[in-house]
C-alpha cells in the first residue's frame, strides 16, 4: 500500500484482524464466514503531507499540526501489527552516481532460502515461519541471555512496548539470527530488531 495515511482510516483498521488472526470473516444477515488470509503487508509514507519533513534542505512546509493529523492517520493498534517499520531517508545524488555495487539479490535469496530450511526443520516441517509463532512457540524457540533480557526490558520500558510489541520484537531477532546462522539471538540480533520496532 503506498501512501498509507491516504487510504480511509475505517479500510485501514479493517487490516487488524487479517494481520492478527490471518483470518477475514464476513458477515451477512444470515451466515458468517471465516477465510484464511495469510500475506505481508508492505506499506509506505511519507512523514509529512508534503514529504519534506526531516530534510536536510528545510523544505518542508507542514505545520507541527498538519504533521501530527498526518501521522495520526494510521492507528497506534494498526501501528502494533506491524513488525518492521523503517525510516528512509532520500539518496544522496553522490550515491546515485557511485559505481559502487551492492550485495546482489541472488545472494540475499540464497541467505533467506537456508533461513526458510532452517525454520522447516525447527518446526519440524509444518508450514511455519517465524511470522507464526505462537506465545509458546517464542518461549521454546527465542530463549534470551541475561544481558538480551535487560536489554529487551529496558526496550519494553522506553518504547512502551506493548505484549504484542515484545512479541513481534523476538519473532524477528529470532529471524535475524537465523539469517546470520545462530542457534541463539545475540545482543546484536535483539538490537537490530528493536532498531526496526522503534523507527
Amino acid at each position: 500500500m503506498d501512501e498509507l495515511p491516504e487510504f480511509s482510516r475505517h479500510l485501514l483498521e479493517r487490516l487488524r484482524q487479517p494481520l492478527e488472526e490471518r483470518v477475514i470473516s464476513l458477515s451477512r444477515a444470515n451466515y458468517k464466514v471465516t477465510y484464511p488470509c495469510n500475506f505481508q503487508l508492505l506499506a509506505s509514507m511519507n512523514p509529512c503531507p508534503c514529504g519534506y519533513y526531516g530534510d536536510s534542505a528545510g523544505r518542508c512546509t507542514c505545520s507541527p499540526y498538519m504533521i501530527s493529523r498526518y501521522a495520526a492517520k494510521v492507528s497506534g493498534p494498526l501501528l502494533d501489527r506491524i513488525e518492521m517499520r523503517l525510516e528512509v531517508n532520500a539518496v544522496p545524488g553522490e550515491r546515485l552516481l557511485s559505481n559502487s555495487s551492492a550485495e546482489s539479490t541472488s545472494v540475499i535469496k540464497e541467505r533467506v532460502i537456508a533461513a526458510r530450511e532452517l525454520q522447516k526443520r525447527r518446526f519440524d516441517g509444518r508450514s511455519c515461519t517465524n511470522s507464526g509463532l505462537t506465545p509458546s512457540d517464542i518461549k521454546k524457540h527465542c530463549p534470551l541471555g541475561s544481558g538480551e533480557s535487560r536489554l529487551l526490558a529496558t526496550a519494553i520500558s522506553k518504547l512502551n512496548l506493548s505484549a504484542r510489541g515484545y512479541g513481534k520484537i523476538l519473532k524477528v531477532a529470532r529471524t535475524i539470527a537465523d539469517l546470520d546462522h545462530s542457534q541463539h539471538i545475540s545482543t546484536a540480533h535483539l538490537a537490530e530488531a528493536i532498531q526496526y520496532r522503534g523507527s
